[in-house]
């Protein structure tokens, strides 16, 4: 007889019946590997975004037709006394014959122009200009800049980002949501329990703190569950992903966030808990 009057004693709503620990647990599981999936996406867009704008400082390059050492010398000097450009460095001619290679087979004996690439001190800055400063020492220079497809992708990167905190606020809503539903099945199972330790004293605090420390715990060991089946799954994907944001797959993943996701979870279901019981019991006469 000692073991349930212990046990009573240490739950006396008897809430380990009353919220129902695996089906709790298996909700906020698939709430959390779904919130798992949605922070490796915002974590992954914003490193690519980030190679994505450092990837447009080099994303200008000058040809010069017939380069000459003389030409070639000018639009270098002309360049570097800009103070938009932060390096201009001329390309080996070697390394163009080669990158044109799989496109023209041998290069030997055709007039490649000579090629400068440009890294910029100010992303903003406009090439066009940088390109008619260069133009005007040297005839028939010719600027190219790609930075417009890395503004769309970094744009993209940006809408992704987004696109993931509203999932992650749409989870957490719905997580708190089938927190309430199964807080509201409790407080319905053991009413009359309830309604007596309330008649005893027990105060609003104190009946909604033992719903919500229990709810809390089944949330937090659901997102654990949730965030381990993640796992495996998001290394996957960094793999793939690995070659575009210079990262092995496990250094990928966004460990911090994964690691607070239970707490998250647990301080989500406190506070639906919380909210949940206190109105119940506004309500009793």
């Amino acid at each position: 007889m000692a073991e349930p009057k212990r046990r009573l004693a240490r739950d006396p709503l008897g809430l380990r019946k009353a919220l129902a620990d695996r089906l709790l647990i298996g909700l906020v599981a698939a709430m959390a590997l779904l919130a798992a999936l949605a922070l490796a996406g915002r974590a992954g867009a914003d490193r690519l975004a980030e190679r994505w704008r450092e990837g447009a400082q080099a994303a200008v390059t000058v040809q010069i037709p017939q380069p000459t050492p003389e030409r070639m010398q000018r639009a270098l000097t002309v360049l570097r006394s800009q103070p938009e450009v932060a390096s201009a460095e001329p390309v080996d001619p070697a390394r163009m014959a080669e990158l044109l290679r799989p496109w023209l087979g041998g290069a030997e004996g055709l007039p490649l122009p000579g090629v400068i690439e440009l890294h910029l001190a100010d992303l903003s800055a406009d090439a066009t200009l940088i390109g008619d400063r260069v133009a005007r020492e040297v005839p028939g220079a010719v600027t190219e800049a790609h930075g417009i497809w890395v503004a769309h992708l970094a744009a993209l990167a940006r809408a992704i980002q987004g696109l993931a905190l509203a999932v992650l606020g749409l989870v957490a809503g719905v997580a708190a949501a089938v927190v309430g539903v199964a807080v509201r099945a409790g407080l319905s199972a053991r009413r009359d329990a309830v309604l007596v330790l309330h008649g005893l004293g027990a105060t609003d605090a104190d009946v909604a703190g033992r719903f919500a420390r229990r709810a809390a715990y089944l949330a937090g060991m659901g997102a654990v569950m949730g965030t381990v089946l993640a796992v495996p799954a998001l290394a996957g994907l960094a793999s793939l992903a690995g070659p575009l944001a210079g990262e092995a797959s496990w250094q990928g993943l966004p460990w911090v966030d994964l690691l607070l996701l239970p707490v998250m979870a647990g301080v989500v279901a406190w506070i639906a808990t919380q909210a949940t019981v206190r109105r119940w019991l506004r309500r009793l006469p």
